[in-house]
């Protein structure tokens, strides 16, 4: 092919074994498409070609990724509003002559590369896909962060770190301390849309403490999870942590080795402005009751051992 179809918000350039998806900046452009980028989608990552009637005029041209074959949208699993689906390409209503013919060749180059992988059906028709073995569709490049109500999340491709805020973090998770998560122990990362209630990322640790659909009550006490609130966690920002942490997480399964037992502390040498800074802070957990005197003692030993 290597034509190219505009719509609104994004451009769809559409090559001999992908399709290259420009989303738009700016304010009109939802905040998810416009932190993506671009994304290339391999034919291969694709199930199937709808075109549908749209809203006000309009006629919606979507690509159907197959299961396991993006990690952004295993992460969203299902939770991202309309407007933020980054398969989704808005057009005229004038433009359904041409989007059609586009959705026409992109469903033969589907069925092509489904031959090519084996797919035939009984009659020697593409058989419908089965999921992916392996993400075909890159995540949102590291380094990424976010800020959340309770911490700061950041991920750097191979740890995913949270740095508990005074403001918003519970007594539990100033007592655990700053988290450092290697990928390599983890069996997942669970996001919870912060457009819902209770909004969370969590991470899954391979020793089972973790638990799958625990809710944001107990992710507020859990250290391997920051929560969300009213302008906390945006989808734009959290989503692509998540997805980036997902493909990671998959990655590291694949070429698994004997790994260290899990660091829950960080590494390195701490700025000694900040070990000072999360020791006033201790202090004041201490003064309000929500620290004993052991576990002050405790932990700010820990921390001026870090200098």
């Amino acid at each position: 092919m290597g034509d190219v179809l505009a719509g609104i918000h994004a451009t769809w350039e559409f090559d001999s074994d992908s399709v290259l998806i420009r989303f738009e900046r700016g304010i009109r452009t939802p905040k998810l498409l416009s932190a993506l980028g671009e994304r290339r989608i391999p034919h291969e990552a694709l199930s199937s070609v709808t075109l549908t009637p749209g809203k006000r005029g309009t006629v919606v041209l979507r690509a159907v990724p197959r299961p396991g074959a993006d990690p952004l949208t295993e992460a969203a699993a299902g939770q991202l509003k309309e407007s933020g689906d980054p398969y989704r390409l808005v057009l005229p209503a004038e433009s359904e002559t041409l989007a059609e013919y586009y959705a026409d060749e992109l469903r033969a180059a589907l069925t092509a590369s489904r031959r090519r992988r084996g797919g035939l059906g009984a009659y020697g028709d593409a058989a419908p896909d089965e999921p992916a073995e392996r993400y075909l569709v890159a995540a949102p490049g590291a380094p990424l962060h976010f800020k959340a109500y309770d911490g700061k999340a950041s991920f750097d491709g191979e740890t995913v770190s949270f740095r508990w805020f005074w403001t918003g973090a519970s007594s539990t998770k100033w007592k655990a301390g700053d988290q450092r998560l290697p990928v390599t122990e983890l069996e997942g990362v669970e996001w919870r849309s912060p457009e819902l209630f209770d909004g969370y990322l969590r991470l899954l640790p391979r020793d089972g403490q973790g638990t799958a659909g625990s809710g944001a009550g107990e992710a507020d006490h859990d250290p391997a999870a920051v929560v969300f609130g009213l302008g906390y966690g945006p989808v734009h920002e959290s989503l692509p942590v998540a997805a980036g942490g997902v493909e990671a997480v998959r990655g590291a399964a694949a070429k698994r080795v004997p790994a260290p037992v899990l660091a829950m502390a960080p590494s390195g040498r701490r700025d000694p402005a900040d070990v000072a800074d999360r020791i006033r802070h201790l202090g004041e957990l201490h003064q309000a009751g929500l620290v004993t005197d052991e576990e002050f003692t405790a932990k700010k030993t820990e921390l001026l051992a870090e200098l």
